[in-house]
């Protein structure tokens, strides 16, 4: 019963903000009564009311005394989005590495974090998996202090039965559990290529990932993106006929930074490409399960026939971070990523993963990706809203459909490594452009996180990283 309320009130919500959206109610329109939504909708006071609660929290309407409600804010008032990345193929720039170590060492004097890459705890169901946690301490052989040798087995058929929402076909023994999904990568990296081969990568890109590339020596090639549809598939196209890659590595759903979805049909022209050029791809899938829409995208891996693409993912994004839960479906490369993640890392830590396995075995976790993505939804239109308001002009920002992170474009003259020296003496983080590419390119971008519980001081927050961009 309180599911299907829920369900109406989302529904209703969902329905004025298209409206919103499309200008069929415009800025200072005033919306139905609360007592018209209820004829009109044939629903409670308390899901009119709702309704009108989820819209107010989204940015989008206002409530004035003895008046009623009102249109606050437009969709097309939105920022236009940054224009798709054309990565210079030259000499790479500094290293950023010292930018990075920064950003993470000063992370203890941070007041308000718009650079982190992960959900707030309060937004984690953190007592649920505490329960878990012992649980596992009390159902696992030993107590779990001895080696996991198979990966836990209740995990990897969660993970399996979890594929079904993306139109996969695996099974638990398709799936070897990580260390998180940064191992996962780390495994087919070095499984797949060796020092001196080219990757194929998007760009801008996760950090991560590059300096993990060039810690295993292997060249970067980073290709034209586009912040809504991700990688450019004629231009991979073209790197795959000369012949110069040997290995391609893709976040299809949600990209960090850029927030980027591929289409449906270029997921399956892409794997269609590895396939017939005979190139494995790793997918990143991340943070697929934070969409906002209606149901799940799709994967590459859907695609797959041939067993090409390594599925890669984890929990850290979307339950505990620091449970280190990940995994990979490596397809027709099973045996050298098994032989690899024995070489490197032996097992998995098993507590952690039977904690997991269970909380979605007991159907816990979709609740909680629900109410999760209400709340980055709801933030990500704020975030916007505030750019809007607070950044300078010429401003341009991503509109994400799921995950947690806008891509911010300045304007050229911008240095946003600058920025964020300025913003930390006001105990503000942000995650310079500069981070996420190898060349000397994004100076002028900045990706900002919104996975947290909105409130006045990140408003506030906004407004003065905005006035200091003003100022640069």
């Amino acid at each position: 019963m309180i599911r299907k309320k829920e369900l109406l009130y989302m529904g209703i919500a969902n329905h004025i903000e298209e409206q919103i959206k499309h200008e069929v109610l415009k800025v200072g329109d005033r919306l139905p009564s609360l007592r018209t939504i209820c004829i009109e909708r044939g629903v409670s006071l308390t899901t009119a009311q709702q309704s009108y609660f989820e819209l107010e929290s989204r940015g989008l309407i206002e409530s004035r005394p003895q008046s009623g409600y009102y249109v606050s804010y437009a969709h097309k008032y939105f920022r236009n989005a940054p224009s798709p990345s054309q990565p210079i193929i030259a000499k790479p720039g500094e290293d950023v590495g010292d930018i990075i170590s920064a950003i993470a060492q000063n992370s203890a004097k941070v007041k308000i974090m718009l650079s982190s890459g992960v959900a707030s705890p309060e937004l984690l169901p953190v007592a649920k998996l505490n329960k878990a946690i012992i649980n596992a301490t009390r159902e696992l052989p030993e107590s779990g202090i001895d080696y996991d040798r198979q990966g836990n087995s209740k995990l990897r058929k969660q993970i399996a039965l979890r594929s079904l929402l993306w139109g996969g076909k695996l099974k638990a023994d398709d799936i070897v559990p990580t260390s998180g999904c940064m191992d996962a990568l780390s495994f087919c990296m070095m499984a797949l290529a060796q020092k001196g081969d080219t990757i194929a990568v998007e760009s801008p890109v996760y950090f991560g990932i590059l300096q993990l590339a060039r810690l295993q020596g292997l060249n970067v090639l980073e290709l034209p993106t586009h912040p809504a549809t991700g990688i450019d598939p004629d231009a991979l196209k073209k790197a795959l006929e000369k012949k110069k890659v040997k290995l391609c590595l893709l976040v299809s759903n949600f990209s960090n930074p850029l927030g980027s979805c591929m289409p449906d049909e270029h997921k399956k022209e892409v794997v269609r490409l590895m396939e017939k050029h005979h190139v494995p791809l790793i997918e990143d899938d991340l943070f697929g399960d934070l969409y906002y829409g209606k149901q799940r995208p799709l994967n590459c891996k859907t695609f797959d026939e041939s067993g090409i693409v390594l599925w890669c993912g984890s929990f850290s994004k979307t339950l505990a971070p620091g449970y280190r839960v990940g995994w990979v479906a490596p397809g027709q490369f099973r045996e050298k990523i098994e032989r690899t993640k024995m070489y490197h890392s032996l097992y998995c830590t098993s507590i952690t993963h039977e904690a997991i396995g269970s909380f979605l075995e007991n159907g816990r976790y979709e609740n909680h990706l629900r109410r999760l993505r209400m709340v980055l939804h709801r933030n990500s239109l704020q975030m916007q809203r505030c750019i809007s308001e607070y950044f300078p002009a010429d401003t341009r920002v991503t509109r994400p459909q799921g995950a947690m992170q806008l891509w911010v474009e300045l304007n050229r003259k911008t240095d946003t490594v600058e920025l964020y020296n300025r913003a930390m003496k006001q105990g503000i983080s942000v995650a310079p452009g500069r981070m996420y590419t190898l060349q000397d390119q994004y100076n002028n971008c900045l990706k900002l996180n919104y996975g947290m519980l909105w409130n006045d001081k990140v408003e506030e927050a906004l407004k003065t990283v905005g006035g200091l961009a003003g100022k640069l």
